[in-house]
């Protein structure tokens, strides 16, 4: 994507299901789930680089013994940093008591990280806050064992304000508005209720105080209380928790709007964001790893069973269609073939916008993410030129020369590496990005690559704000003297934001709007935007469950060809000599594409949750209002 925008997060839990001892003599390490954790965050790295947590907790100490560690880094190489403070703690502890390396029982009484349950999480921050406050995983403390609570998600919740309401008329005093909080104080003051019921009850049954602790692990239902504190959340999550007597649960959202999957042997039990993870790092195959169902949970008892639970009803399945554009690994089996056919799908609108000219166009891609995109382009194109070469050779015959044949068999579709991105240059300059002279070398170009007769056809992930096209990559391209630059999308129009964990949140960033609104400037048509605006105030009460989403309204008007040609204009660098033209997906080729993930509310406006129509309308209601603040 040559627009950066902030991703989400990603979450990994692992549950090792034997003692330590038996992956020392098996693996050679007592340490191996840490190790396989260090892969599973490095191997979800794409998911979030500003910051990572990870926590532990021992199984069956003794009163008086550390059974429950937490680390977290907010610094520029977070996962290396968190493990490097790890290593450091278990390097140290073995050099000072050499006698103890093959002492599993002494490692896991005196080395912190090391346990039966380990949780890592890896964040984008969708607020752009940063420091180490907001990292995952958080914690909730008690000196009740099967109180303290560990989080980390991948989410985002559009109903903050009443999920704060809610756990003020529990009586709390929670200490932040924020989702994170709210999240896990209501998931905590659940666990609360019922381990003192469990008590209450067990105690009546005749059992000592110290007995209870291990009936309330046994009895503790986290079915129940999920779904005790998930019954108003609106949002888009993959939840993880650690209890601290040592249950484990992954929960989804009812939509399955953010991924997770999950795999069992008699081994371990693992969850994380993204089916590859799990089978790189365990090397098992793409039917053993499960995808965790929208409204169910992954739950861990402390015994090491493991259950599928349903907490909440299921609604329409509205799976994220960006994670198989871009977010997710393309390294994912079903992902791979998904981008390809992206890449294949927009290739008979190129094949119009070059005259159906193959001999005189070049076919590229930026940024590197795109490149499978790519290869699904080109190979449609190839299927179409071996179209042709069969006509060509039928239609000649016998009459057809040695030439002749050569010739047409020598005909396929011209691919170059036009652009290269300069990483190092685009991480200096994000520090300060007024400086547009520099914003114009982000990308080094390949020079002979395009004749000045040749179309230029780059194809990218999706076009967001447009901003990197216009300031740098358009210009860069412009200086190997195309006719015709076309860029293509493998992504439709993003014209609404995300509010369920992505950092897409104002309407005017869209090019698509901006595009739109010019639209409705040329055709005198203004008039009808305060129509909206007037509309959408009354849609953004957080307590409406049945809000409308009035900004598709503020398209309506206009087709996608016309909004992507009106893109097309304003991109344009001023002085640039090639024609520029930009081609999008359609919203019925996303579908054909991903069928299995069709969240394509960024693209349609068709939100998943009222919060999600909410947060457009206040987005909308931000734009006239002038107000630069997100709607959520």
């Amino acid at each position: 994507m040559s627009d950066p925008i902030k991703h989400e997060c990603g979450i990994s839990l692992i549950r090792l299901l034997k003692p330590l001892e038996y992956y020392k003599e098996k693996y050679g390490t007592a340490f191996y789930g840490v190790n396989k954790m260090y892969l599973m965050m490095e191997k979800q790295h794409n998911r979030g680089q500003d910051g990572a947590g990870f926590a532990s907790i021992k199984m069956d100490m003794q009163p008086g013994e550390r059974y429950m560690s937490r680390v977290r880094s907010a610094q520029q190489q977070p996962i290396q940093d968190i493990f490097a403070q790890i290593n450091n703690r278990i390097n140290t502890a073995l050099t000072e008591n050499p006698e103890r390396e093959n002492d599993v029982d002494w490692q896991k009484k005196n080395i912190p990280y090391i346990g039966e349950l380990l949780m890592g999480h890896v964040r984008y921050g969708t607020f752009g806050k940063n420091s180490i406050e907001s990292v995952h995983p958080f914690l909730r403390q008690n000196n009740w064992m099967h109180r303290n609570l560990i989080v980390a998600g991948n989410f985002n919740m559009t109903n903050v304000d009443e999920l704060f309401g809610n756990l003020i008329e529990l009586g709390q005093h929670p200490k932040e508005k924020a989702d994170t909080v709210t999240v896990m104080e209501k998931i905590g003051h659940f666990l609360d209720d019922a381990v003192a019921k469990l008590y209450k009850q067990i105690k009546k049954e005749g059992y000592t105080k110290r007995e209870a602790s291990a009936l309330i692990a046994e009895r503790l239902n986290v079915a129940k209380i999920l779904r005790k504190a998930s019954k108003n959340w609106d949002g888009g999550y993959a939840m993880s928790g650690l209890i601290g007597h040592g249950d484990a649960f992954v929960m989804r959202d009812p939509a399955g709007i953010r991924p997770a999957y999950y795999y069992q042997d008699d081994e371990v039990v693992v969850v994380a964001s993204e089916r590859p993870v799990i089978q790189t790092v365990f090397n098992v195959n793409f039917d053993d790893v499960k995808e965790l169902d929208p409204g169910h949970a992954v739950i861990v008892k402390k015994s090491g069973s493991m259950a599928l639970k349903k907490i909440l009803e299921p609604t329409e399945r509205k799976a994220c269609s960006f994670e198989r554009i871009y977010f997710s690994r393309g390294s994912d089996k079903e992902i791979y073939q998904e981008r390809k056919l992206l890449g294949k799908l927009v290739f008979p609108e190129i094949l119009k916008s070059i005259d159906n000219d193959l001999e005189n166009t070049v076919f590229s891609y930026i940024p590197n993410t795109a490149e499978t995109s790519f290869f699904g382009m080109v190979k449609e194109a190839q299927n179409y030129l071996n179209k042709k070469k069969e006509e060509q050779i039928l239609a000649l015959g016998s009459k057809m020369t040695a030439e002749e044949l050569h010739n047409i068999l020598n005909i396929r579709p011209r691919i170059e590496k036009v652009a290269i991105k300069d990483a190092k240059l685009r991480t200096f300059i994000t520090q300060d990005s007024s400086r547009d002279d520099l914003v114009t070398h982000v990308y080094d170009i390949s020079y002979g690559s395009v004749k000045p007769s040749d179309n230029l056809v780059i194809i990218d992930d999706s076009i967001v704000r447009g901003t990197t096209l216009k300031r740098s990559i358009l210009k860069i391209l412009d200086r190997l003297s195309p006719k015709k630059i076309v860029v293509v999308s493998s992504a439709p129009q993003i014209r609404y934001p995300d509010c369920y964990g992505i950092d897409m949140a104002r309407l005017e960033d869209f090019v698509a709007f901006r595009a739109a609104l010019a639209l409705h400037e040329d055709h005198g048509t203004t008039h009808r935007i305060k129509e909206i605006y007037e509309k959408c105030l009354t849609q953004t009460d957080p307590t409406n469950k049945n809000a409308v989403n009035y900004v598709q309204e503020f398209y309506a008007p206009f087709s996608a060809k016309q909004i992507s040609n009106k893109i097309g204009e304003i991109l344009s660098p001023e002085g640039i000599n090639a024609e520029v033209e930009i081609i999008y997906q359609t919203v019925e080729g996303l579908h054909s594409a991903c069928p299995k993930n069709l969240g394509d509310w960024y693209f349609t406006g068709n939100y998943p949750t009222p919060g999600g129509n909410r947060v457009v309308n206040k987005a909308f209601v931000n734009f006239f209002e002038g107000k630069k603040e997100r709607a959520y």
